[in-house]
């Protein structure tokens, strides 16, 4: 499969060096990075009293499908350490698959876009950088469409860190 987005995203820890990790990690599923955004650094989302995230997007290619590809997301936040306390709480790691191509997914653990794509702007901003004419498959508007009605007023940012993948 090819146009394939993921959002990581770190709270925790040396929060570059968990991005670069878990792209790392990735790589041993069998997915190529073909492109990947800027670090992004953005307030908390949905819980407000933990630090900062940093995120940034990956566009993979892979043959692997939808389903080994979330056992894969899942597989490199349990190496990384990741333990799911609390929703939207801090975490070490964090990988979303936000698009698979044009497909639509609609299962118990997985559901393809991403159903909070379009109300997030740390998602929306390092997407639309990488794929500003992506079409998001339900909605049928384009990443930086979406980014301009997006409702978000929490501070999303370019972040001064570089990351080389």
């Amino acid at each position: 499969m090819k146009g394939i987005y993921l959002l990581l995203g770190t709270n925790l820890g040396e929060r570059l060096g968990n991005l670069k990790r878990a792209a790392e990690i990735l790589e041993t599923f069998n997915m190529t990075i073909v492109d990947y955004s800027s670090v992004y650094e953005s307030a908390p989302w949905g819980k407000v009293d933990q630090p900062w995230f940093l995120n940034m997007v990956l566009r993979v290619d892979t043959l692997i499908s939808a389903d080994n590809l979330l056992d894969a997301c899942m597989e490199t936040e349990r190496r990384m350490g990741r333990i799911r306390e609390e929703k939207w709480g801090e975490r070490i790691i964090d990988v979303d698959i936000l698009y698979t191509e044009n497909e639509v997914i609609e299962e118990n653990d997985l559901i393809v876009p991403h159903p909070g794509i379009a109300d997030r702007k740390f998602t929306l901003m390092p997407l639309a950088e990488i794929a500003p004419n992506e079409v998001h498959p339900t909605i049928g508007k384009t990443n930086t469409e979406l980014l301009k009605v997006c409702k978000d007023t929490l501070e999303c940012k370019v972040s001064e860190y570089e990351l080389i993948l």
